[in-house]
Parts: C-alpha cells; sequence; structure tokens
C-alpha cells in the first residue's frame, strides 16, 4: 500500500503530468477564459521545467556538496545502496549500469585508498525482477572482477527500497556479530542522501554521508544553457519531485 501510494503521489506531482493535464484542458476549453489561461500556465510551466539553467540551480541547492576523498577518516566498512545497475537485461560476465554507477565506484576507491576496509552493498531485485540476480550480486561480482577479495565485500540482497536497505543492513550487522554502534560510511546519490541518512538514522545505524552520482554541474551562464529547452531539465525536475514526495510518505508512515 505504501509503495503504490508513494507512486501514484509521484505521478501526480511530476512536472511533465502536470504540464500536460494543463495543456490539455487548456485546449479542450481555449474559447473559456479559464481555458485560456491554463494553457498559458502549461506552456509557460513547459519553458520553465525545460530551462537548463533553472533545473540546474534546483538540484545544485539540494544536493549536498561532495567530499574530498582525502577528508574522509578511514572507516570499517563503507555501506553502498544499489539502484545503479540496468536488471532488465540479464548477464553473467558483466554489469551493465545505469546512472548512478558512482556509488560503486567510489565505494571502490573509498576501499583503494584505505578509507573502508569492507563494503557492504545492499540491494535486492526491486520490485519487477526480469534477472534471477539480486543487484547486490551484480554489483559484488563487478567488485570481484576489480580485484576486491571476497572476504572483503558482503551483500544484503532482499531489500526493495531506502527503508529495507536500512533495515535489513542492521538485521545482517547483527546476525553477523558486526559491532553496530560503530559509525559506518553511507555511500548513495547526493539527492537521495537526504532521505537514505533519515532511514539509517531512524534504524539506530550512525553513518557518516559520502555523496555521490551527481545530477548538477558548475554553474555555467552560456547561451544555450540559458536559453535552449532541454528535455534532461524535465528528467531532472521529475528526479526531484519523486525524491521530494518519497520524503513526504517516508515522514508520514514514520520511516524518517
Amino acid at each position: 500500500m505504501f509503495f503504490y501510494l508513494s507512486q501514484f503521489l509521484s505521478f501526480l506531482a511530476m512536472p511533465l503530468t502536470i504540464i500536460s493535464l494543463l495543456i490539455v484542458i487548456g485546449a479542450l476549453y481555449v474559447k473559456k477564459k479559464w481555458g485560456t489561461r491554463c494553457l498559458w500556465i502549461g506552456i509557460f510551466l513547459l519553458w520553465f521545467f525545460s530551462n537548463q539553467f533553472i533545473a540546474n540551480q534546483a538540484m545544485q541547492a539540494w544536493e549536498p556538496d561532495f567530499k574530498p576523498f582525502n577528508d574522509i577518516e578511514d572507516h570499517e566498512i563503507g555501506i553502498v545502496l544499489t539502484g545503479v545497475t540496468n536488471l532488465s537485461k540479464t548477464a553473467f560476465d558483466r554489469t551493465f549500469f545505469n546512472k548512478g554507477a558512482d556509488r560503486i565506484t567510489h565505494a571502490l576507491q573509498l576501499y583503494q585508498e584505505g578509507k573502508i576496509k569492507k563494503i557492504l552493498i545492499t540491494g535486492g531485485q526491486g520490485l519487477n525482477p526480469v534477472n534471477p540476480q539480486s543487484e547486490a550480486e551484480v554489483l559484488q561480482r563487478f567488485l570481484l572482477m576489480t580485484g576486491v577479495p571476497q572476504s572483503d565485500i558482503m551483500i544484503e540482497d532482499q531489500s526493495k527500497n531506502t527503508r529495507e536497505n536500512a533495515m535489513f543492513t542492521k538485521v545482517f550487522l547483527e546476525e553477523k556479530g558486526i559491532d553496530i554502534n560503530q559509525e559506518f560510511i553511507l555511500i548513495t546519490s547526493a539527492f537521495h542522501m537526504q532521505r537514505s541518512k533519515g532511514c539509517f538514522d531512524k534504524v539506530g545505524l550512525q553513518t557518516v554521508t559520502f555523496p555521490t552520482d551527481y545530477y548538477s554541474t558548475d554553474t555555467k551562464f552560456d547561451i544555450p544553457t540559458l536559453f535552449f529547452p532541454d528535455p534532461y531539465s524535465i528528467f531532472m525536475w521529475h528526479k526531484l519531485a519523486k525524491e521530494w514526495i518519497g520524503i513526504l510518505v517516508y515522514k508520514m508512515v514514520g520511516y524518517l
């Protein structure tokens, strides 16, 4: 029920959903004054949400700053949240990455630089699996291919959302006899860090954040950025809207 509520609210709040409804209503009732207003508001919002500069500034304001590797203190375990591979394409000799691969590659860099001694990957197959492998297994295979010993990789492969990432990670650590009172490094996408950190805090796991996978870029003031519409900008707003709705729903049900 919780998942479907979150998805429905996210759909309603998506900029493209709002724009489409306004334009369709405006076109159907264009002869009415309020219909014309809906049409023009829809057109204005289409420009607003497709503007690269505005979308980038919004994402910049939401995403926490990245942390230099040298500023990170040594920890025993780094916890990596999944959601970065293409599980709709099945292979057993490689990993197909989507946007978000920074989560695992930066975890690997932390490991190679001695900032963490072990990597714990948390994430299962999602809600509509077509791949018999969990995402944690797929990422484990990637790390093994890079030379990380199997003894330094742990996987929790049952969780399906951020709340379960936190809950099942805690259970996993307890079952393995690992001290849950220590501080862990939490590694996930910058736009998703606030919700992730909140979930881990809620279950009683102490974490220091290491944001990765940035959607925002350095600010630019060139003509294409300021004036040219870009569908990727709408996508960025969709990511933000979905995350904000997710945080709202998590707070409503007590996950944060």
